[in-house]
């Protein structure tokens, strides 16, 4: 039973930016996350071992973000693929959107998008 399960608009402080007030100042980035997998097993089981715990995706890409202080979005949106892939054997594919509310003061948000499938180059 393929599908998909994920996080809609997770929400942390970071520093995250090329601009040197970027590189003071922690600011909000929000993140898209839908990853596809089979979940056939969790679905007969109820048991959060057979499946891709979100919970603990959510703390990986917040843990990510804060320690390696990224310049840039796609830097940040790679590595956080690669990973989940690294850590949940039961990932195919990734979809992810980032997004920067406060970097483009006339804008909503400034923002990356990446889809990647498990062993695609």
């Amino acid at each position: 039973m393929k599908g998909s399960i994920g996080l809609r608009a997770l929400s942390f402080q970071c520093i995250i930016g090329i601009h040197p007030h970027e590189r003071e100042t922690p600011q909000r980035i929000e993140l898209d996350l839908e990853v596809g997998q089979d979940f056939a097993a969790a679905a007969a089981s109820d048991d959060v071992q057979h499946t891709s715990d979100y919970a603990l995706m959510a703390e990986l890409l917040e843990e990510l973000a804060r320690e390696r202080q990224y310049q840039l979005l796609e830097t940040y949106a790679e590595e956080a693929a690669c990973l989940l892939f690294e850590r949940f054997a039961a990932i195919s594919s990734i979809r992810m959107e980032i997004r920067k509310p406060q970097a483009v003061p006339a804008a909503a948000a400034s923002f990356v998008n990446i889809e990647r499938m498990r062993g695609a180059s």
